[in-house]
């Protein structure tokens, strides 16, 4: 029985949240991302790495979130995390990746209520540290089956 969870973290806004590490394929830096028409409000679009078409999802759109002030050092730590929701790849705008982060399973508390905008359906967890919580997502919630049929139609419709 593991009583540990690898998260990889990164800044929305604000807050600090953590996904599970097993959940992310890579954090890319990519500038570029092409607008797709018709797409659902919180879809950037998508963009080439290599040689596969990864649709882009913008958390702080589907959270109402407040983008960070960005400065030269965010910007270089800007960028995507590539997640693999049920077979499905797909980049998360972040503000700034963090660190690799483990901590205990029983660390882990129910989320309060209301999160900064946030419905508590789509966290996992929270974790008390010095300077706040850190807020575990439960990405397989973070979108329903026909968002992610729809989101999944995305490579396949820019070819």
């Amino acid at each position: 029985m593991v009583d540990q969870l690898q998260l990889v973290t990164f800044q929305l806004g604000d807050e600090l949240y953590g996904v599970d590490i097993l959940d992310v394929k890579e954090i890319v830096r990519v500038k570029s991302v092409r607008a797709v028409p018709n797409a659902p409000y919180y879809v950037d679009g998508f963009f080439n790495l290599r040689s596969e078409i990864i649709p882009v999802v913008n958390l702080h759109k589907r959270f109402a979130l407040k983008k960070k002030e960005a400065s030269s050092e965010d910007d270089l730590l800007s960028g995507f995390v590539i997640l693999d929701i049920d077979g499905i790849k797909l980049g998360v705008v972040i503000d700034r990746v963090s660190r690799v982060f483990t901590i205990e399973k029983n660390e882990i508390q129910p989320p309060p209520q209301m999160l900064s905008g946030i419905g508590t359906e789509y966290v996992q967890g929270v974790v008390r540290q010095d300077d706040g919580y850190l807020i575990i997502l439960n990405i397989r919630n973070l979108f329903n089956v026909k968002e992610l049929q729809k989101i999944s139609e995305i490579p396949a419709a820019n070819r």
